[in-house]
């Protein structure tokens, strides 16, 4: 129970529903759709495409999404897979042959096929009780009547003022009067609005097909971009089932590969085999054996995870005891294990936004652009923001990662779902780009090793061991700093906090459901 002395958020409690999401707009958009009868999916899709109109810097309709559903919260779960492809033409050969060896990231060859729309058409045609004509309307009255600019996001916003200044169309769209938004702008994007407009009236194939999709190839054409109207139209969602193990008497579930929640899962693997309750929820040696399950996971992804439609992924061996085992016994507590420096090629943002209906229907869901502000490429006429998922790609022939016609990049977002016993327990996720498995790993084991609730859990300091380095926020009290130094660790603060998170604690014993969202994003749990 948190100290009332101090500030702090308290965990938000409702019986009906409730929505956990990084814009309190979003979430009183969710609420409002689930009032008027509209299912867990239709909500999270209401607020992640308002969140694409508010919050342009982590998400849009020019990115990608994920999701875990499950009916009535004892149902089967089904796993969307709402990633884009390469473009038809973009063979490894191409970019050797005229001495690229990384994907540019503010490139037409970092934008890959936007997913999110299709992915949104998918998920109502299979679990929602409205379209995407009822649901897009508030981030078209967003776009064209104006938002307000929250806190965070104008934080972000001047970190990204250099990206924004020197775009493709990103000054006219998104530099209102020469410079950054701030917290309290009114921002306008009446041609964002159309296209919406357009989606809303004509659904998927209005993005996929006709004038935008025409506007959004030449643009990228334009600019030496490998696309055409074909990648486009040929886009398609796919509808899978999760991979999971057990943390804790918990089934926690991921979407497969080509996302990366196979990560998360092998932490899980290696931290089962330690009693973490032996060490303080903060003390040096929880986040030295949370840094050592992130090295190996990390070093596996980076190793053997690509688009398993184009290259074998052995998820079965990856989530097996002998692979976590082959590592855990070289786990030392005084020192690092020797395993090479892993330079994931992107580190992006994102919105992740967890529903709970009145029927008890779950919707654990993520939508992104990839980095900051994406590739920085506004469409010349249709105001979309595309992403540079496609950055993810290595140019290495041979590599599982590698880049070629159709494929799908390793992904770093990741909506996840606890259930016990069949139930779900709680949908959860943690947006930050690589720190996400990582997120994702901290909340859970605050909740089931260390007791914490949902917002205490999502509240507690962070640290991602990335690039060789121990990046840390300024909470993380400075005698675990140093504790980590002592054993071996390189330690940082980082600029920004890590990541942002969101969880919904489902107690079918009482019938009531328990949010928590993150204090270093603008946004709130909301419920009734």
């Amino acid at each position: 129970m948190r100290n009332f002395h101090f500030a702090g958020r308290s965990t938000v409690h409702a019986q009906n529903a409730m929505v956990a999401t990084s814009h309190p707009a979003a979430a009183l958009v969710a609420v409002d759709v689930m009032r008027a009868g509209g299912t867990a999916a239709d909500a999270a899709i209401a607020a992640s495409a308002l969140l694409a109109v508010i919050e342009p810097q982590s998400t849009g309709i020019g990115g990608d999404c994920f999701a875990l559903i499950q009916p009535k919260g004892e149902g089967k779960i089904v796993a969307y897979n709402g990633s884009g492809r390469a473009p038809a033409a973009a063979t490894v050969e191409w970019y050797l042959e005229r001495k690229i060896n990384s994907v540019p990231l503010t490139s037409a060859h970092a934008v890959s096929i936007p997913g999110s729309v299709d992915a949104w058409a998918t998920i109502l045609r299979d679990h929602g009780k409205m379209g995407l004509d009822t649901l897009l309307q508030p981030a078209i009255k967003a776009a064209e009547e104006g938002y307000i600019v929250a806190p965070r996001i104008a934080f972000d916003w001047k970190n990204g003022f250099d990206k924004l200044k020197n775009g493709t169309n990103t000054e006219r769209y998104l530099l209102p009067h020469g410079k950054p938004a701030a917290a309290g702008d009114v921002i306008h994007q009446p041609e964002l609005g159309k296209t919406l407009r357009a989606i809303a009236k004509g659904g998927r194939d209005a993005f996929y097909s006709g004038a935008i999709a025409e506007d959004m190839v030449e643009t990228l054409r334009g600019i030496g971009g490998l696309h055409t109207l074909e990648d486009f139209a040929s886009h398609a969602t796919e509808t899978t089932s999760p991979i999971g193990t057990i943390y804790k008497g918990h089934d926690v579930w991921q979407c497969p590969p080509n996302g990366p929640g196979i990560t998360m899962l092998v932490m899980l693997n290696i931290l089962s085999r330690f009693d973490l309750t032996k060490f303080p929820a903060l003390s040096v040696e929880r986040f030295h054996l949370e840094a050592e399950a992130a090295r190996i996971a990390y070093m596996m992804r980076e190793q053997y995870i690509g688009d398993p439609a184009q290259v074998h992924v052995d998820v079965a061996g990856i989530l097996a005891k002998e692979f976590a085992e082959e590592h855990i016994s070289k786990i030392r507590m005084d020192g690092l294990l020797d395993l090479p420096n892993v330079a994931p090629p992107m580190n992006p943002s994102t919105v992740y936004i967890t529903v709970v209906d009145k029927d008890r229907n779950v919707c654990s869901f993520i939508n992104s652009i990839a980095h900051s502000f994406g590739s920085a490429i506004v469409s010349n006429k249709t105001g979309v923001l595309l992403q540079n998922r496609a950055g993810g790609f290595r140019i290495q022939p041979g590599h599982p990662n590698c880049i070629a016609p159709r494929k799908r990049p390793l992904h770093t977002i990741i909506p996840s779902l606890a259930t016990k016993n069949g139930r779900a327990v709680m949908p959860f996720g943690v947006m930050g780009g690589q720190y996400q498995p990582v997120g994702q790993t901290h909340v859970l084991t605050n909740m089931l090793d260390y007791g914490c609730d949902v917002q205490e859990a999502i509240d507690m300091p962070r640290g991602l061991h990335y690039e060789g380095v121990y990046q840390l926020e300024d909470s993380v009290p400075a005698a675990i700093v140093e504790g980590l130094k002592k054993i071996g660790h390189k330690t940082t603060s980082v600029v920004g906090p890590l990541g942002g998170g969101q969880a919904i604690w489902i107690d079918w014993d009482k019938g009531t459901l328990a949010g928590g969202s993150d204090p270093r994003k603008d946004g709130c749990a909301l419920g009734y």
